[in-house]
């Protein structure tokens, strides 16, 4: 095993030992590893991305964890250019407000705040804000813009740290950030010694079921490590005293959970949404290996097609660009084996512009670059947002450009 990862042998939900390999996936860099000129004639240290499957209670991980320093600390995506998540947790907010009805003035805490986008709502809300994040340059620039937030890791010590310093939280939240933590018997613990004694935790991750009906292979990264289910996270709540009593189906990241926890015992009936989701993974076969195989078979399907549209338009002579340039990217060039069939990657992120993808090292120009390179055909990989970006390209289109969308099949439009 590297020195930059670590691989774990027991289930991070249970502990249970009994796990097989589900989906084989092909090991990448990591996602977020976007390199400057002086570094494309550098390898790229690739890391295994196999999932496996708990049989002991059904939760889908990656065993294989890197040095979270490396993918952390110098983390450079924030919240705030993300399309639309802005508005997103500014609904959010209402909606856990109106669950929880916090008294004026009680600490709100987001674990893996990133700049704050989040906690801005509820302080407007009129209610104390701390935020956690590991990502210092973020962490100091959210604190500067009126969100204390502290560099660090959540842990069971900080969470005793905290209480001691800010008092106990009525909201803890998390949001795309539950399925990137590794030690999480050591979570649940902070979790728990966070809240006050009517206080909800509340987080927000992709869900498994969508991941696999919808196609979502982007989903699949190093930074999450987890693929989470309602079933299996029941049972991990209860294991740690609390109680898993609301859970809601979410649009963001192509389809994802929103959880609402209670210290058992506590006040709050569990609603008929959580027997539910565990009836509908029931029916989807989320403890299947058979589905995992099923998805994989898929994805086999999809490069195919990719591969044939794409050497028949090398053989017209076509210049062909990728469209986007994110974590989950680098996941579809591995996995559809694309490093050798686009020219460059184009991404309307300018802190994107001027580096080289991971591990294939394809130029990121500004979308711009389609017209003064004359692309003919465009790989949309940030597929989940097609229409906008067609929307912002008619002149490429009105000029004879052609988009191909990658899934949940291949489409050329």
């Amino acid at each position: 095993m590297s020195k930059n990862a670590s691989h774990r042998d027991n289930c991070r939900l249970c502990g249970g030992s009994d796990r097989e390999l589900a989906l084989p996936l092909e090991p990448t860099p990591s996602g977020e590893d976007y390199v400057p000129s002086p570094q494309i004639d550098q390898p790229q240290e690739r890391f295994p991305m196999d999932l496996v499957l708990c049989r002991a209670c059904g939760h889908a991980e990656f065993p294989d964890v890197i040095n979270p320093d490396l993918l952390y600390r110098n983390y450079k995506y924030q919240t705030s250019i993300s399309l639309g998540l802005v508005e997103h947790f500014g609904r959010y907010v209402n909606a856990v407000l109106t669950t929880v009805q916090p008294q004026a003035g009680s600490l709100v805490m987001d674990v893996g705040s990133n700049d704050g986008s989040l906690l801005k709502f509820f302080k407007a809300r009129g209610h104390r804000v701390l935020g956690v994040d590991p990502a210092t340059a973020i962490a100091r620039q959210a604190t500067a813009a009126g969100i204390e937030t502290l560099p660090t890791y959540f842990t069971a010590q900080q969470a005793g740290e905290i209480r001691a310093q800010h008092g106990c939280a009525a909201i803890l939240t998390a949001n795309n950030v539950f399925a990137n933590i590794d030690n999480l018997t050591d979570f649940a613990a902070g979790v728990r010694q966070m809240l006050a004694p009517d206080g909800v935790f509340v987080f927000e991750t992709s869900y498994l079921l969508d991941v696999l009906s919808k196609m979502l292979l982007e989903t699949f990264f190093h930074e999450h490590i987890s693929y989470f289910s309602v079933t299996p996270l029941q049972a991990y709540f209860r294991r740690h005293g609390m109680e898993l009593f609301d859970v809601h189906r979410v649009p963001t990241k192509g389809g994802s959970i929103r959880g609402f926890v209670q210290l058992a015992g506590g006040r709050r009936p569990v609603k008929p949404s959580v027997a539910e989701q565990v009836a509908l993974e029931g029916q989807a076969g989320l403890s299947r290996l058979e589905t995992y195989r099923e998805f994989h078979n898929r994805i086999r399907a999809v490069r195919g097609a990719l591969h044939e549209q794409l050497a028949e338009w090398k053989q017209q002579g076509k210049v062909i660009a990728g469209y986007g340039a994110s974590v989950g990217v680098t996941t579809l060039l591995f996995q559809f084996e694309l490093g050798n069939r686009i020219d460059f990657l184009v991404d309307d992120n300018p802190i994107r512009h001027g580096l080289f993808s991971p591990g294939h090292h394809l130029p990121v120009l500004p979308s711009s670059e389609l017209y003064s390179r004359k692309a003919d055909c465009v790989v949309v990989l940030a597929w989940g947002y097609v229409e906008p970006i067609r929307k912002r390209h008619q002149r490429f289109v009105d000029q004879g450009g052609r988009f191909l969308v990658p899934l949940p099949e291949v489409r050329v439009l």
